[in-house]
């Protein structure tokens, strides 16, 4: 008699194909490799030239060190509690600060009214953007070469002065009033192409759609300015507030060349001039190292301060 076999029923096999494969991970020891093949030379340089130098001075500005006059000793902080009771300290900030805000402001608004009148196409506006241009690629020693010998008590300007009957022309070098002003006035003078050339390149990035239709609805050109122009130069206002905030803080040379911190007492003399007076001239490199120290932590705090709110406002606007 035939028997009936009954089998159980075998489950339905699963579609592998519709089963997610999970991606192999390529290894992580040839990526870091290829990371590091391209980014340690910049990283190696950037530490060996920008870190380096930072730690030995904030090491240098805990101890008294003196080249020639040994031995080495730790004084901890003492040299940073001395730097804010020093009143060659505090006058050089002072006369930092002014600096850097005439810099900062001059440039930046005559940089834009120069800009919004060269941007016109023709040769003569070419040739206007290269002489304004100039002065930023000359050596900041030469400028200030030829400008202490303009504004020297017996120079040109002084003497075309005479000549239109001033007979007490001012000593815009030799006069405590005036001097910090006219470094001022010569350092925004070189700076002064480079805003320009900035501010032309972020005119030129408007859109000319935009002021056209707000020309047929009606505004005017400062209007047109102000609601267009000016909110689609954030970028460039940003690069040049930067840029003139760290070049102006650091200022050495000009104060060196020109007038050598003077006249009087300190009336020119800057942070970073201090700096170097101090620690080559005087040899006391600790409290010079700390000098600069607390120069470089301003400089970090106060662009960082500005840089978040110039990027705030490009954001908002």
């Amino acid at each position: 008699m035939a028997t009936d076999v009954v089998t159980a029923p075998t489950p339905e096999r699963a579609d592998r194909s519709k089963v997610p494969t999970r991606r192999r991970r390529k290894p992580i020891l040839p990526r870091v490799w290829h990371f590091a093949s391209f980014g340690a030379p910049g990283v190696l340089i950037y530490l060996c030239f920008v870190m380096a130098p930072i730690l030995i001075s904030f090491g240098y500005s805990l101890t008294n060190y003196n080249p020639f006059n040994p031995p080495t000793k730790f004084v901890g902080l003492e040299n940073y509690k001395n730097l804010f009771s020093d009143e060659t300290f505090l006058t050089a900030l002072w006369v930092t600060t002014v600096l850097t805000l005439i810099v900062v402001i001059v440039p930046n608004v005559l940089g834009l009214g120069i800009a919004l009148l060269l941007d016109k196409k023709g040769w003569l506006y070419n040739a206007l953007r290269t002489v304004f241009f100039t002065p930023v690629i000359l050596s900041s020693v030469v400028v200030s070469i030829i400008w202490q010998k303009l504004l020297d008590d017996q120079g040109p300007v002084n003497q075309a002065l005479r000549a239109f009957g001033v007979e007490h022309p001012p000593g815009w070098l030799s006069d405590p009033d005036i001097a910090l002003y006219s470094v001022a006035s010569i350092v925004c003078w070189q700076m002064l192409g480079f805003c320009v050339v900035v501010y032309l390149a972020g005119l030129q990035g408007v859109p000319a759609e935009l002021l056209e239709a707000a020309e047929i609805d009606g505004a005017g050109p400062w209007r047109r300015f102000r609601a267009v122009t000016w909110p689609l130069l954030a970028p460039s206002l940003t690069i040049n507030t930067v840029v003139m905030l760290i070049s102006a803080f650091k200022t050495y040379d000009y104060v060196k060349v020109i007038t050598n911190g003077g006249p009087g007492s300190g009336t020119t003399a800057t942070i970073a001039f201090n700096v170097l007076a101090t620690g080559l001239d005087a040899n006391h490199a600790g409290y010079a190292s700390a000098m600069a120290v607390v120069m470089l932590t301003i400089v970090a705090v106060v662009t960082t301060i500005v840089l978040q709110f110039l990027r705030k406002r490009e954001v908002d606007l």
